[in-house]
Order: C-alpha cells, then structure tokens, then sequence
C-alpha cells in the first residue's frame, strides 16, 4: 500500500495544494498587467521550483501547525508560502500578498485531488489493475481448449472450456478499464462562487477567461467554465463509477476461482510452512480470492458513496465534499489490495486436468441439449419433452445415452455422430471465442 500512501496521505494533499499555490503565483507574474507583483526573478523562480520538489514532512508539519491556529487547511498553506516569500526570498509584505490572489480554497482543493487522483490512476492502481487483466488473459489463452463442466445454477450444464471462462473476465474488465481511461479530469478556477469576480474588480483589463483557462491547462487538466464554488465532481462520480465496475467483476472473478478451488477444477500449490487452518492440518484454504473479495466489496462501497454524494451540493456550495474527498484514498488503497491479493491467488493455481475430466465424463445426461436440438433440425415431434423424460434429474451413463441415441427418429449419420459425442467434446467454439482476448480491440469495432 505504500505507494498509495505516498499519493493520497495528508502530506501529499498539502503538498499538491502548495503545489498549486506556487503555480499560480508563477502564472500571476506572467501577466504583464499585474504590475504590483511584476515578473519573476529566474532566481525566485529557481527557488519556488525548488521548494515545491523538495517539499517533505517537515513542510507539511508546518502547515499542520498554521492549521492549528487558523482552523482552515488551505488558508494554512498561503500562510506557509507568504511567510517563505518574505523570510526566504526577501519579498515585500504587500508583493507576498498575490499569494492566493483572487481564489477561494475550493480552486485550489479541486486541482490538488485532480492531480491526486490522476497519479494515483496513472502510476499505480491502472497498472495493477491491467496486469490482472492481462494475467487472466494469459490464462485464458492458455486454457483456451482445456474442456470444463459448465454449472449454471449450480447444476451441471453444457461444457465449456477453463479458457473461455477466464476470456469472460478479460472481456468485461477491458469495458471498464475503457471507462476508467476515458475519463477527462477538469479542473475548476473561478473565485468565491465561479464568477471570476475578484479578478475582474481587481485588473479589469486582463482576459481572466483567458488566463484561467491557460493555467488550468498548464497544471495538465481540462478547464471547467462552468462553475459554482466547487467543480461539480461529475468526473470523479463517472471514474469511481466505473472503478466500482471493475471490482463488481473482480469479486464475481474471485467467487468463480473460489468454487472452481473448491470442485477440484483448480489445485493451490502448496507453500512451505503454510498453515490452510488451526485444526485441520490437510487444509489449502483460497485466503488470497477471499481477501480480495473482501477488500473489492469495501472499495466499491466506498466508490458508490462518494459517486452518489460527491457531486451533491446545496446552492453553491456546501462542505459536506470537504470531508468525503478524504476517503478518496482509502478507496484506491482497498481496490488496490483487491487486486494485489487476486493476482497472488491467480499466481498459486493451476489446472486439475484429471479432476475436469472425471466431472465431465460422470455427465453425460449434458449432452441432452445436443440431442434435442439435432432432433429439431430433422424434424422430430416433441424433441424436448421426449428428452426431457429421459433425463431430467437424473445421472445419465454412456452406455445409457447410447441407448437414448440408438432409439432417436434421426437419420444414421446424425445418430453416428451423436454416438461420437462426449462431453469433453461438446464445447462448441468456446476455445476460438477464448482466443479473441488476443485482441481485445475487435470486441468494441
């Protein structure tokens, strides 16, 4: 989790907000207008550069300690920055002041979890989360024509192959991480309530729709015109929707691997010193698909929450976000662990190739579908009803299909090649349709 950590703690959010402070000094002393601030010095601006990189604890620390006094975090961050630009750098007290000229905390708070978010996606939770994917891509290729007994409500049903159950998984995860990727972060600098009207009173004659939206753009986001105080959080409901999506199927994938563990399917390698249970020493138990299941389940509540309620406010403005957007890394830490503990329980399991052929060869009453259907092609009154009564609820043997097949109103070569027929066989194109995940992009032409 500690990359997570380093992303989303509270020394980093206060440092993205000094972050952003300092940038938007620099864009201000870029307006030849602003004559009062002027330009800045190259070293002055060498060494606001310099503090925003080596920002650290300590900084942090500080802040926390303005905090205390003022009881705003963000007004604590411009008295951080006013109070190096007079000591350290030798600043006038009245040129100090551009600092935080004309915003509000919410300008400032919006682009600091935008940039948050945005590297928390990009450096580490897309990355984890497209390695599962292309693991179980892997897999599936692989797996392509190993053939499984099917279970549709428990109960066994046509067979498929391992691989073309895993290709599902690959297919339904690409959709959502198309989603996620998707997504355009933008970024909210308009004042008090979105109007600009502090920096309009103050230099009227600056194209502040201008000069917004060429920082905006600046600090890697999309400018939002159109505000209150607060952007809307109406990309972070879509993303954390669609982040939610993701782990919906990730705990669908880990309930599968769990049952396909617990059938025989899938055999767990087994680890020196491992401990499966406190009492019973033959236990293997799947930890690694249950802990991510677990964790799944909280990061999307935690995503659902903040997708319903984040873009929720009363008039133009309420702090009722202030306090969820805290939570925003809690969220990505558990989908993170989700996928961690998925990818380590995707990592000791492999195939029981004696197991899947047992189960499908004590089946064949599953090739009742292939029957009745070949019956229809030729005619046959009934096709269902009469297979029906001759399997339903019952374990059907070879040699009892045989004779099933031999009593059909078919013609020779349809009952030879149903007498052919077995259950590892009756798999249709499940491993061609396991192959597509090669190229996952023809599913969306």
């Amino acid at each position: 989790m500690e990359p997570y950590a380093a992303i989303f703690s509270e020394e980093a959010l206060i440092r993205e907000r000094f972050a952003v402070e300092v940038a938007w000094l620099q864009h201000l002393a870029s307006l030849p207008e602003l004559q009062e601030l002027g330009p800045l010095s190259e070293p002055d601006r060498a060494a606001l550069d310099s503090w925003v990189a080596r920002f650290g604890v300590g900084d942090a620390l500080v802040v926390k300690e303005l905090e205390q006094r003022t009881n705003h975090d963000v007004k604590a961050v411009e008295y951080y920055l006013k109070a190096r630009l007079t000591g350290e750098l030798g600043w006038p007290p009245a040129r100090a002041e551009f600092a935080h000229f004309a915003v509000t905390s919410e300008d400032i708070n919006n682009l600091a979890y935008a940039r948050m978010v945005r590297a928390g996606l990009g450096q580490v939770w897309l990355p984890a989360a497209r390695g599962l994917v292309d693991e179980v891509r892997s897999r599936a290729l692989e797996y392509a024509g190993i053939p499984m007994l099917a279970r549709t409500h428990g109960q066994p049903a046509t067979p498929t192959t391992l691989g073309k159950e895993l290709a599902v998984f690959v297919w339904r995860w690409e959709r959502h991480l198309r989603s996620v990727a998707e997504v355009a972060v933008p970024g909210k600098w308009g004042g008090a309530t979105g109007t600009l009207a502090a920096m309009v009173v103050s230099y009227p004659e600056v194209d502040w729709m201008a000069a917004v939206r060429s920082f905006v753009e600046s600090m890697g986001l999309r400018w939002a015109p159109l505000t209150t105080q607060v952007e809307p959080h109406d990309w972070m409901a879509e993303l954390f929707d669609a982040m939610s999506r993701y782990g919906t199927v990730l705990i669908d994938f880990c309930r599968d691997m769990w049952a396909y563990i617990g059938l025989g399917y899938l055999r767990q390698s087994v680890r020196e010193g491992e401990v499966g249970s406190s009492t019973m020493p033959h236990k293997v138990n799947p930890i690694d698909f249950e802990n991510a299941e677990a964790n799944a389940g909280l990061a999307g509540a935690l995503f659902r929450h903040l997708a319903a309620t984040l873009p929720i406010s009363r008039l133009q403005r309420d702090l009722s976000d202030s306090s969820a957007l805290r939570n925003i890394g809690s969220a990505f830490g558990y989908s993170g662990l989700a996928i961690s503990s998925a990818r380590r329980g995707l990592a000791r399991v492999a195939p029981d190739h004696d197991a899947l052929a047992a189960d499908l060869d004590a089946n064949w009453e599953v090739l009742a579908e292939a029957l009745q259907t070949v019956m229809r092609r030729y005619g046959v009154a009934d096709p269902y009803e009469q297979i029906k009564a001759a399997t339903r609820g019952k374990t059907i043997t070879r040699s009892e299909l045989l004779a099933i097949v031999t009593a059909l109103s078919v013609p020779e070569p349809a009952k030879e090649a149903l007498s052919a027929l077995s259950p590892a066989q009756y798999i249709g194109l499940a491993p061609q349709l396991a192959r597509l995940v090669e190229d996952i992009g023809q599913f969306s032409r």
